[in-house]
């Protein structure tokens, strides 16, 4: 029985959810009708940021990235605990000075089926089809915003059909972690040069699904990939699904409604209308949903902050008195609880979030009574009174009034300032903002992630050193680290450098985020990892 918020929810809404359950009838029709698909091995997810291409060289966001993972494959994968494991690549060696990577590919990977291929309609993968893949996503006419994975390479060549040599211009520990990003998914040459750059919506991959039909903004529909090339752990064929839909519905409260009318399998992550629904204060299923959902959640390897432009001439943004005032003047742990149901963890004293190796294990005090003799010291140095602006995108502007009120307390007074998110990505960039509220997802698996937005060679707008943070010996510890293949040593040194920087605070690390899925009781096989890539090739349904 639907308690008081959702029926509040239902009546908001009835009319346009009434359409929208006759349009995702309409959408599993596409996918069922003549082909007499079990709507049961139909797995149905909402994007309600819309897909804008189904092209690997644009794998930029989750909403590109989650279809193009069920399409393509690359070299490498990484597995729930963000090890890398072979995908294409059976295997590899790798270097002794860390430069030269030799991939051995293997012989049974088939692309999708296409009448470009001729007769047979399909072709095995081969080392030249990298060589394109790559090429291509460093070709400028393509301007792929993937490109910057590539510059650590110097070369790349095809000893054979099934062995590709890649070389680079200096070591990079991350380098594999870099080559499992999908902008390094493997594209067949006739297929691209055919359609050109309409390849976006005619894609052929290799992947567990293959493209069947797309609406833009209405509906996407993949088909099972009955020659897939992987095994379960019994070495049984996988994807168990025989589709996916992906309906395109940009209302929030109309996509819950669906997940909690069944017409839809999972939502990802927790939205702010509907957080207190499904959630107890401590961050648990409500009771009253525990027979039809599950609750699955974990580590992701995202870091929400503030960034503080350190180049900004405003006293109270030079003063290292106030920027520790910022840091230990406000409760993490009851942020955490008051505004996200104890989803996500209180930030340490590092930038580098739960779920790396390198993080740190050092608590932030919380200690207002510091901080409010901080800011007084400044004032009697200064004769000012701390006056500082902190800019945001809709989407946090609980987080930064929630700070605003408890800065307050100890004496900084802050402005908060709301910009469209494209225009708040550019004035942080462009170094027009005093602090600003930041996330920072990781790319690759590896905590030189995070540490590369304190590098001074990263100053933007050329690099994500969005604050302006310049340290010799922050430096000199991140070169070694790049030459350093032991990973323990280079893990000791990543800790360094992490306090180091946090201890001249050019940020103020929140908290690290928490990846959450609901999905329905009789979805099985579902899992998480820390970078919230979605794998449905284990997925099925009861």
């Amino acid at each position: 029985m639907a308690n008081i918020s959702t029926k509040k929810l239902m009546l908001k809404g009835f009319l346009s959810h009434s359409i929208i359950a006759l349009f995702t009838l309409y959408l599993i029709g596409g996918c069922t009708g003549s082909n007499n698909i079990n709507p049961k091995s139909v797995f149905r997810y909402n994007e309600y940021r819309n897909v804008t291409s189904l092209d690997p060289a644009f794998a930029r966001n989750p909403q590109n990235i989650w279809p193009i993972n069920q399409l393509f494959n690359g070299l490498v994968q990484l597995d729930n605990e963000l090890q890398i494991q072979p995908e294409i690549a059976a295997d590899w060696k790798i270097s002794t000075d860390g430069l030269t990577y030799t991939f051995f590919l293997r012989d049974d990977v088939f692309f999708h089926d296409s009448p470009l291929f001729g007769k047979e309609k399909t072709r095995t993968v081969l080392a030249s089809d990298f060589i394109y893949s790559f090429n291509r996503l460093t070709d400028p006419n393509v301007a792929s915003p993937g490109s910057w994975v590539m510059q650590q390479v110097a070369y790349y060549e095809a000893i054979d059909q099934h062995t590709l040599k890649i070389q680079l211009k200096n070591p990079f520990p991350g380098f594999l972690g870099l080559l499992s990003m999908r902008y390094c998914a493997v594209v067949p040459k006739e297929v691209v040069e055919h359609y050109g750059n309409t390849f976006r919506s005619h894609p052929i991959g290799t992947g567990p699904f293959y493209f069947k039909r797309w609406e833009e903004n209405i509906k996407l529909v993949l088909r099972k990939n009955t020659t897939y090339f992987e095994k379960n752990t019994n070495g049984k064929p996988i994807p168990y699904l025989e589709a996916i839909a992906i309906q395109f519905i940009p209302d929030i409260q109309s996509e819950f409604m669906l997940f909690l009318q069944g017409k839809l399998d999972f939502i990802n992550s927790l939205d702010s209308s509907y957080k207190d629904e499904l959630l107890t204060p401590k961050g648990e299923l409500q009771p009253h949903y525990q027979n039809s959902l599950e609750l699955l959640n974990g580590p992701y390897l995202n870091t929400e902050y503030i960034g503080i432009y350190l180049d900004n001439p405003n006293p109270a943004i030079q003063s290292p008195k106030i920027r520790e005032a910022l840091n230990i003047g406000f409760d993490r742990k009851l942020m955490i609880a008051y505004l996200r149901n104890n989803i996500g963890y209180p930030a340490k004293k590092g930038f580098i979030p739960k779920g790396l190796p390198g993080a740190s294990q050092e608590p932030f005090a919380y200690d207002p009574v510091k901080a409010r003799k901080l800011v007084e010291e400044f004032i009697e140095e200064t004769q000012t009174i701390p006056q500082l602006t902190l800019t945001t995108d809709s989407n946090y502007l609980d987080l930064c009034e929630y700070l605003q009120r408890e800065m307050q307390k100890i004496g900084i007074n802050i402005r908060v300032e709301v910009m469209p998110t494209a225009t708040l990505r550019q004035a942080k960039s462009s170094g027009k903002l005093e602090l600003f509220r930041g996330s920072w997802i990781a790319d690759y698996q590896d905590a030189e992630n995070y540490l590369s937005l304190f590098f001074s060679k990263n100053f933007s707008p050329n690099g994500p050193n969005y604050t302006h943070f310049k340290n010799i010996s922050f430096d000199s510890l991140y070169n070694q680290a790049m030459i350093t293949p032991n990973d323990s040593i280079r893990i000791q040194k990543y800790l360094q450098m992490d306090a180091l920087a946090m201890d001249l605070y050019p940020v103020v690390p929140l908290y690290y985020d928490e990846v959450i899925r609901f999905t329905r009781k009789n979805v099985k096989g579902m899992e998480i990892n820390p970078i919230n890539l979605l794998v449905l090739k284990n997925v099925f349904k009861e």
